[in-house]
């Protein structure tokens, strides 16, 4: 792409609207970014620190107030008017997460596409979610027990490169209708498709100021912002996110935390050949494999596996591999130089311990500077650093298992449990198989995309792959604070004047038995 097709996206006038987004104290050093499609910067923003977090926080926190004094119908109507918005404007925002990202346009639009779902959902279902529900009280009849979900104040998002609109206002949704107000700091790389967002989120009615952006280097912003927020949100690395907990545990902050995986599939002998490669191109190259759900490791058991692995590798040396801001190419680059250097690393690692290489494997500078070819690997030794470590690109191994317990028994033989697939003919028997998986969500005869888009069911890790979830009730409940109210009626629940402890506690006793009693005659889990 040249630089004056990068200039028709985001032309200067644009990229100063942008970067007045993000407010600061003071003058400040420009950070550049730069596209992946050509390696040339496109823009600066601010290179912000501690003052400017502590600057955003407090006037998210301003805001913040006004809005939660809002009904939940209202902020759900903004959110309404933002999914409408983004549609209308998916063409900008398609060719800025292009540019900034290198991914392939149709990766893009899955980003556009997911947030104007998850906007739908939450304006839809989330003031359900936020109701204050009533809960059995103590004393039937004379207690009235009432849990109401308030917000928690400032929520702080600091989100990843790979998907720079779904993992930062994707995530910021829920906790925008639950009455928060948000301090947004994106990764360096990827700060004008956030900013275009929040400026949709203001042109819906969001107001002004409630969601903060901060731009820069999360070494220098992550402390001064966890220190000061109410809740985090964070979306990397398992080692960085050890690191933001820690923080976040001193100065006892909430955490929600999406971190890495090593993600299997388990293909059984009865799955359908065609539709299983078809599948698990989509789970194994989404965004050239930089996707936290992403496939990396493939079981397949042995009767099925030779011909999986011919079908596989002939359909990955059909994708085509390129950029620019069109639907052609099926793959896009990396993101990085430093992305590039990890993934080809992994598979030089691999060639060195003996592994195969059956398609791929290599640097492809003459399509864009980052950009690496879809690889298949077979015969990964387990010392291998792509056979434990998650590689973030787009490689694949393939391994050719005996029953389904030694799949199960290899898929559950990592620190990881973010996502898992199974392929089989059977649904019945891949549920089953799916319950034995330790992952926080599995697929069935899917990649991972229906489960993405199932919104009202949570979704994250178990293990090194995170705490918290995302979607769904919990969701948003993970963004208020619940507060129970109860009343008593008649008298209160204390030892009547007069009347001896001896005879209070036989009282109290008996009470309990009978509402034994009574309960043990009520259906179960009511």
């Amino acid at each position: 792409m040249a630089s004056s097709h990068a200039d028709s996206v985001l032309p200067e006038h644009a990229r100063e609207r942008l970067r007045a987004g993000v407010a600061t104290v003071g003058e400040r050093e420009s950070l550049a970014v730069r596209s992946p499609v050509s390696g040339d910067a496109i823009g600066t923003v601010p290179e912000c620190t501690a003052d400017d977090v502590a600057a955003a926080v407090e006037r998210a926190r301003d805001a913040q107030s006004d809005w939660a004094d809002r009904s939940v119908t209202e902020r759900a109507d903004v959110l309404d008017r933002f999914a409408e918005a983004v549609t209308a404007d998916r063409t900008e925002l398609l060719d800025v997460v292009q540019l900034e990202t290198g991914k392939a346009r149709f990766d893009a639009l899955e980003e556009v596409l997911d947030i104007v779902a998850t906007a739908d959902y939450y304006a839809r279902r989330g003031p359900g979610h936020l109701e204050s529900t009533r809960r059995r009280g103590a004393v039937p009849g004379l207690t009235r027990t009432v849990e109401h979900a308030d917000p928690v104040g400032v929520v702080g998002c600091i989100s990843p490169w790979n998907y720079p609109l779904t993992l930062a206002v994707s995530d910021l949704l829920p906790a925008l209708l639950a009455g928060n107000g948000a301090v947004l700091k994106p990764a360096e790389a990827t700060p004008f498709s956030a900013l275009r967002a929040v400026e949709l989120l203001e042109s819906a009615g969001l107001p002004a100021g409630l969601v903060q952006v901060v731009t820069g280097d999360g070494e220098r912003l992550g402390e001064p912002l966890i220190s000061r927020v109410d809740h985090l949100r964070f979306t990397g690395s398992t080692a960085v996110g050890r690191e933001v907990a820690a923080l976040a545990g001193e100065h006892l902050v909430d955490t929600s935390l999406e971190l890495g995986g090593k993600n299997p599939a388990v293909v059984l002998a009865d799955a359908d050949l065609d539709e299983t490669v078809r599948g698990l191109l989509n789970g194994c190259y989404a965004n050239a494999g930089q996707l936290c759900i992403a496939t990396e490791r493939v079981y397949v058991e042995r009767p099925l596996f030779e011909g999986f692995r011919q079908a596989f590798v002939a359909a990955t040396e059909r994708l085509d591999l390129g950029v620019g801001l069109d639907y052609g190419p099926d793959v896009g680059s990396l993101v990085s130089h430093e992305q590039l250097e990890t993934v080809d690393s992994h598979v030089a690692d691999a060639r060195e311990r003996g592994a195969t290489v059956e398609t791929g494997g290599r640097r492809r500078e003459d399509v864009s500077p980052w950009a690496y070819e879809p690889t298949v690997l077979t015969d990964l030794p387990a010392a291998a650093t792509a056979a434990s470590e998650e590689t973030f690109g787009p490689v694949v191994s393939l391994v050719p298992v005996d029953a389904v317990a030694e799949a199960v028994e290899r898929a559950n033989d990592t620190d990881y449990g973010l996502h898992a697939s199974v392929w089989t003919g059977d649904a019945d028997r891949g549920e089953r198989v799916a319950r034995r998986i330790e992952a926080g969500s599995v697929s069935i005869n899917d990649g991972y995309r229906a489960m993405w888009a199932s919104t009202d069911a949570p979704m994250g890790g178990v293990g090194d792959s995170g705490i918290g979830r995302r979607h769904g009730r919990q969701g948003i409940r993970d963004y208020t604070e619940s507060q129970t109210v109860t009343t008593q009626r008649g008298h209160p629940l204390a030892i009547p004047e007069r009347v001896p402890n001896r005879v209070a506690a036989a009282g109290a006793t008996a009470g309990v038995r009978l509402l034994r009693w009574v309960r043990d005659r009520s259906p179960r889990g009511r």
